[in-house]
């Protein structure tokens, strides 16, 4: 097939489009000069526009009936982007499919894989809820608008602790496979979230959640082999891409696009280690990890949040490796977790202190602000999931309460030290490799 060609504007609508695309696009419940209505050629397009450079990117797509392997080109000018893809090669559909925004396929029974979405604020509430969905969720929509995720939704960490949402909330990041279940609803109906970044004007204010709801569990845990070349391919090829762009070898950049192209291949090798624990393979080797390279990796995903909040994050101990005992995946999620805490407390320009170093027999990573520090009677409470404490913006009382799960499964634990206006500094301890 002949590559495809369309074209979006600065607000991401698309004016052309030749007719496969423009297939595609009503498919997905759009129209020509409506926003480009698939995510993934969408955020292809928005990431070109915003770094101001071309970016190519496998993707999957799904018509009506069938998904479509792509190679995407958004190519930025000044009035939007031109769209080129190429490959188009079709293959049987995979569940869950997507459906339009409270819909479902005519005569759909209760067996059947239905898909539908909502949206939250920065905060993580509910702003609207469709009145089908809720329905379909056995609750009341105008009961779960601006009450947050977590009153309606039950969120579950898989065997390893995981929870999509939480690495993802802390780098302002989209996830995938998000498993939840309804609050008070029936316990063996589980549900998979999918949430896509909201963005306005440049900041993040929320997700798009796509749910996915299944008549019967799905078989467990085995990731297939095919799926993480797959994967591992076009990840390879989007961290080679920004690494290029960090480095300047194709030209000269202004340096904020440098940086957000730095944020990209930081974010892309996060991934490749989430993808690489997940092969057998790698679950059967010995769990050793590099708390410095971990670290590295936790500080560049907050990065852009703390530089929001014209926040400073110092390293101490980190120029050589430090190896300990535990696995990478769950160890940059804990300090994730830590990091976010800290710059969400932190007062505007603010300082927080990583810290790693080896105490005895074990290894520790400190995350130290200067936030308003956490009452003597509260530091046990902040560990149970769903407690907060203090008023700042954000956060859903489940980081700490899975960061320490996690750390305890490895053999550490997490640590705090603290008192009222003195910041906090919580500590990730794992045994020394």
């Amino acid at each position: 097939m002949d590559p495809v060609t369309g074209r979006v504007d600065r607000d991401g609508r698309l004016t052309e489009a030749d007719p496969a695309l423009l297939r595609l696009q009503e498919d997905a419940g759009s129209a020509l000069g409506a926003p480009l209505a698939l995510p993934q050629l969408a955020a292809v397009v928005r990431s070109a526009m915003k770094l101001g450079v071309p970016l190519s990117r496998s993707v999957i797509a799904a018509s009506a009936d069938q998904d479509l392997d792509l190679w995407v080109r958004a190519e930025p000018d000044a009035e939007g982007a031109t769209l080129t893809i190429e490959g188009w090669k079709a293959r049987p559909p995979a569940p869950p499919r997507l459906t339009l925004v409270g819909s479902e396929p005519e005569g759909a029974d209760e067996g059947e894989v239905s898909s539908m979405s909502f949206t939250t604020d920065a905060e993580l509430r509910i702003k609207a809820l469709d009145e089908r969905l809720a329905g379909r969720l056995g609750i009341e929509a105008g009961e779960a608008a601006g009450q947050p995720l977590t009153r309606i939704f039950v969120l579950i960490d898989d065997d390893d602790g995981m929870m999509p949402l939480l690495t993802a909330i802390g780098g302002r990041q989209d996830f995938q496979g998000q498993a939840a279940r309804v609050r008070g609803g029936d316990e063996s109906q589980r549900l998979l979230l999918d949430g896509k970044v909201i963005e306005a004007r440049g900041k993040f204010a929320g997700y798009e959640i796509r749910i996915s709801m299944e008549g019967g569990a799905e078989p467990a845990g085995v990731f297939d082999p095919a799926l993480d070349e797959a994967l591992r391919s076009p990840l390879d090829h989007i961290i080679a891409a920004a690494d290029r762009i960090v480095d300047r070898s194709e030209g000269p950049l202004r340096s904020d696009y440098a940086a957000y192209a730095g944020d990209i291949a930081a974010a892309g090798r996060h991934l490749l280690s989430v993808i690489r624990s997940m092969t057998e393979q790698e679950a059967q080797q010995a769990a050793h990890v590099d708390l410095a390279k971990a670290a590295s990796e936790a500080v560049a995903l907050v990065q852009t949040r703390a530089e929001e909040q014209s926040v400073m994050i110092e390293t101490v101990g980190m120029d050589g490796s430090v190896l300990a005992e535990g696995e990478e995946r769950g160890t940059v999620q804990i300090l994730v977790n830590l990091l976010g805490n800290a710059v969400r407390h932190s007062p505007h320009g603010g300082n927080i202190a990583l810290i790693v170093e080896r105490r005895d027999n074990m290894i520790a990573a400190t995350v130290a602000d200067e936030g308003p520090g956490i009452d003597e009677a509260d530091q046990e409470r902040i560990f149970e999931r769903y407690e907060r404490v203090g008023d700042a913006p954000g956060g859903i009382g489940l980081g700490l309460a899975i960061s320490r799960r996690l750390a305890r499964s490895m053999g550490g634990d997490i640590l705090l030290q603290s008192a009222p206006g003195k910041g906090a500094r919580f500590t990730l301890l794992l045994p020394a490799a």
